[in-house]
């Protein structure tokens, strides 16, 4: 990486065998240079203030404090010193990965992953802290390797739709019923709406403008130049803001193509 300072990323989990997977495939990776690993919750903000991370890399059940109580620390240091972080565990339950989110995390992996994913995963979150916006992602990212929860909170994350609002969990619902099922798509008043709204105890009017308003905070922070390129062409236009229904429709067709790719 001519002329550009390499990505310094600390990783911890309190597995030494992961650890060790982890420091052996980043460290052979010319933009990245691991700068430590920890196995212990209770080391990570001192070896976050010794070694000055860009990302760290971290699991959330570690031993003496476990991730949720490092992010809360985290935010007490200042914004040049606190590094973007990526979550990956075995936990992948909706209140985890929404408290995650709001205490900061800028990625949630579940475990098993793909380290081809989480190496394009570092470079997208690593870069976009300078504004940097076009990645390129490498194929075996796209390769379908994710869970289905995960492709969609990650493009959901990516876009910049906040894990705690309601519209964003109401979205990601409508996805899920949409890859179940095509043709509810079609039905999106008298079926889509009302089913979201009976699983989550609101009414479907409710649930019509939650998601109108998850939509309309995603275009309005920009990030749409950085899913395209994650797909290699336009997927959002920043002009052009879709109707709950096309959002939709948009989301579980790309996560589909990854499905069966």
């Amino acid at each position: 990486m001519e002329g550009m300072e390499k990505i310094r990323v600390m990783l911890a989990d309190d597995n030494q065998s992961v650890l060790r997977l982890l420091t052996d495939f980043l460290s052979r990776k010319a933009e990245i240079d691991v700068v430590g690993a920890v196995s212990d919750g209770a080391a990570i903000l001192d070896a976050v203030r010794e070694s000055a991370p860009d990302v760290l890399v971290m699991d959330i059940i570690m031993p003496r404090k476990d991730g949720f109580m490092v992010l809360e620390e985290l935010r007490s240091l200042d914004g040049a010193l606190r590094p973007k972080v990526i979550v990956l565990t075995g936990l992948s339950r909706d209140d985890f990965i929404m408290r995650a989110i709001s205490l900061g995390a800028g990625y949630y992996m579940v475990k098993p992953f793909d380290m081809h994913v989480l190496y394009s995963r570092i470079l997208e979150i690593a870069r976009e802290s300078t504004a940097v916006v076009n990645v390129p992602v490498e194929a075996e990212a796209l390769s379908g390797s994710e869970s289905v929860e995960e492709q969609i909170t990650n493009l959901f994350l990516t876009l910049g739709i906040p894990a705690h609002i309601k519209g964003y969990q109401y979205l990601r619902e409508g996805v899920r019923m949409v890859l179940e099922n095509h043709e509810v798509i079609n039905r999106i008043t008298k079926e889509l709406y009302p089913g979201i709204a009976r699983k989550f105890g609101t009414s479907a009017s409710k649930v019509e403008r939650a998601m109108r308003h998850a939509i309309e905070v995603a275009w309005t922070r920009g990030r749409l130049d950085t899913v395209n390129q994650m797909y290699g062409y336009k997927v959002f236009a920043k002009d052009d803001k879709p109707t709950n229904g096309e959002f939709i429709a948009l989301v579980a067709d790309k996560v589909g193509m990854r499905m069966s790719a």
